[in-house]
């Protein structure tokens, strides 16, 4: 007798389906009243040309329902997403890239007479080093006589972001915390500045779109055909304005942390060298989340040993550099999410549980917690035992860096704050982590008087 798997929170919206797991195992089931678009989706060769081009997630299909349920048509199991992320945590370029794959998926599929009926930054995911399109119900069958329904769905939840992140240089993705299903039109338009009207295309798509929209409100649309090239004219002149979108690019307090370390002596070296030996003597190791991650140059050294690696920080242009190395190397394994791991990711959505939070998803073999400590229990004041716990739920393995008060990193912290932290020392800070860990190895990096440790959980 089967166990009756329940279907994911977050996936009640589309009566064409719905996603389940099982045993671990994610499954899609999708139900009669989808049939048609579904087989045509196959049937025309589209599905098999997106995943050819890396553009889809690919899936094989089951042949028994797991339910008892008389809508059943199919069940297909996609490949396993190993971490599912949220456009929250995105940096800008891996936005704007999602933005592109979706327009460039609409355009795909026009030839295979099948349109795009979602346009959402959460059916894209990072799998196997580069984005891809999970939901496979999101193609339907081209009607002429219908405008593309995604388009202010697209609007609202990529353009939107993007152009208040390109105009006003700040990194606002956060902002779908707030606005989970897109930044309104109304909203978005106050927010840019008034030279945004003089782009065309930001003119046509935000501020013209939110007017016709504001005037048609409870009035009963019109009519009329809108034909291919039509729909292919609105693809184009969304991707233009996509592709002129820049990054916010201001320095930020930590965007040089790389060229600054490396001025101290050997001390970036050594510890680039101890950490990698390290990493070739600790077993086999599958997942890590490198804390703290910068630009990745620890990140990197897991990648090159073939562990999956996801790299936080709170510093979002440092990721989006990361990010922009990251997806021109082939076989990738570094995954850039910004984070502020003193205040990670909450659950959202109905009854907050479409989307987990950070701490329910982030589970990894390995941590990494280079020059961060400090950062948690001075900079943010957080005990140092509630720090050993914060790491104790997410790793067995730990390599954590512990920077004594005597360092001019931390002198430089407390000129502008009482030293109330009577707490913060070495013995203290091996107490905090030993209720949780077992020191393993611990080294002091050159002559800096820093302290590398690897740490094994207690289980």
């Amino acid at each position: 007798m089967l166990i009756q798997p329940t279907p994911h929170p977050a996936s009640y919206r589309d009566p064409a389906g719905f996603i389940f797991s099982r045993d671990g195992v994610v499954y899609r089931q999708i139900n009669k009243i989808f049939q048609p678009d579904f087989d045509q989706f196959i049937q025309s060769g589209c599905y098999q040309q997106l995943v050819d081009k890396g553009f889809l997630l690919a899936h094989q299909e089951i042949e028994h329902s797991f339910f008892s349920d008389n809508n059943w048509y199919k069940t297909i199991q996609p490949e396993q997403v190993g971490f599912i992320s949220y456009p929250s945590e995105w940096p800008f370029d891996m936005l704007k890239d999602a933005a592109l794959l979706t327009l460039q998926l609409a355009r795909e599929a026009m030839s295979f007479q099948l349109i795009l009926k979602d346009a959402t930054p959460y059916n894209i995911q990072w799998h196997n080093g580069g984005l891809r399109f999970i939901d496979s119900l999101s193609f339907e069958q081209y009607d002429e006589s219908m405008p593309w329904i995604a388009y202010r769905q697209f609007c609202e939840s990529f353009l939107a972001p993007l152009l208040l992140m390109h105009y006003n240089r700040l990194h606002t993705t956060k902002a779908f915390l707030a606005y989970p299903d897109g930044i309104p039109l109304d909203v978005v338009q106050n927010m840019l500045p008034y030279k945004s009207r003089f782009s065309f295309h930001t003119y046509l798509h935000i501020h013209l779109q939110n007017q016709v929209s504001r005037k048609s409100a409870g009035k009963p649309q019109s009519g009329g055909k809108f034909s291919k090239q039509k729909l292919l004219n609105l693809l184009s002149s969304l991707e233009t304005l996509v592709r002129k979108l820049e990054v916010p690019g201001a320095q930020t307090t930590w965007s040089d942390y790389y060229e600054e370390a490396s001025l101290r002596d050997d001390y970036l070296p050594t510890k680039l060298a101890l950490v990698e030996e390290w990493l070739n003597a600790i077993p086999a190791t599958r997942t890590c989340i490198d804390f703290g991650a910068n630009e990745g140059a620890f990140s990197e050294i897991a990648a090159k040993k073939n562990i999956d690696t996801i790299a936080v920080d709170f510093d979002a242009i440092c990721v989006n550099r990361l990010y922009q190395k990251s997806k021109t190397k082939l076989n990738n394994r570094i995954l850039p999410l910004v984070l502020d791991i003193s205040n990670p990711t909450p659950g959202s959505g109905l009854n907050n549980q479409e989307h987990q939070p950070f701490l329910q998803r982030a589970h990894a073999d390995l941590a990494l917690a280079l020059a961060l400590v400090h950062h948690l229990a001075i900079g943010k004041n957080i005990p140092l035992e509630r720090v050993a716990a914060f790491f104790a739920g997410i790793s067995k393995l730990l390599v954590i860096e512990f920077i004594p008060k005597s360092d001019e990193k931390i002198r430089l912290m407390l000129q502008s704050k009482k030293d109330i932290y009577l707490n913060y020392n070495k013995e203290d800070f091996e107490a905090a982590f030993s209720a949780f860990y077992h020191i393993d190895r611990q080294q002091m990096i050159s002559d800096s008087e820093r302290i590398l440790y690897l740490m094994i959980r207690k289980d």
